[in-house]
């Protein structure tokens, strides 16, 4: 007695299928896109990756402060205004130089030089890009919304310290300098950032 033919799936339900994984895979594309910016950071962050500097806690600091030698290096910082961003951004000081392994703080200053309000975030980076494992931010205004009205200015703290583990990189040796730079970015739109109408 002969088998029978094992039954073949019909066009229209093979296209069905063939249509769901497509939309699944979009799905899952467009889920890794928005988690991609937030998880690239945290991993810029945990490892100093491309020269993000750490995030670190009083505990960490002052565990720094008792490893520091007295060695000292220079600090440089940089402030700069996206395109389209009306505001003047820079830093209080140019360079200062710090002991490896001791809390200090820089200021920047911002002003809105626009007529109206306007909120920013800053983004920030470390050069070389080695030492952003080493710079660790105990206090910072980065990522952060600043929201400025007409001519407001602002004066924002970083705290920060330089780890002593930095001594003992090869990569570092040689490093006199290490350069914070910081770039204000607009976080809305000016339609946005207008009173809105109460009628």
């Amino acid at each position: 007695m002969a088998s029978a033919a094992p039954a073949t799936p019909s066009p229209a339900r093979s296209n069905l299928r063939t249509g769901a994984l497509a939309f699944a895979g979009a799905l899952a594309m467009l889920g890794l896109g928005y988690a991609s910016v937030p998880l690239y950071r945290l991993f810029c962050q945990v490892t100093g990756f491309g020269g993000t500097t750490m995030v670190a806690s009083e505990s960490e600091a002052a565990a720094a402060a008792r490893a520091a030698t007295g060695q000292t290096i220079s600090i440089r910082f940089d402030a700069s205004a996206a395109m389209g961003m009306p505001w003047t951004f820079h830093p209080s000081q140019a360079t200062d130089t710090v002991t490896i392994g001791e809390r200090d703080i820089a200021t920047y200053v911002a002003r809105n030089d626009s007529e109206q309000t306007i909120t920013g975030v800053a983004t920030f980076n470390v050069e070389p890009e080695q030492a952003g494992k080493y710079f660790n931010k105990i206090q910072c205004f980065c990522f952060t919304e600043q929201t400025l009205a007409p001519g407001q200015e602002v004066t924002m703290p970083v705290l920060y310290f330089v780890d002593p583990a930095m001594l003992e990189d090869p990569n570092m040796k040689g490093v006199e300098q290490i350069t914070l730079s910081y770039t204000f970015h607009r976080a809305e739109a000016p339609q946005d950032a207008a009173p809105r109408s109460t009628n």
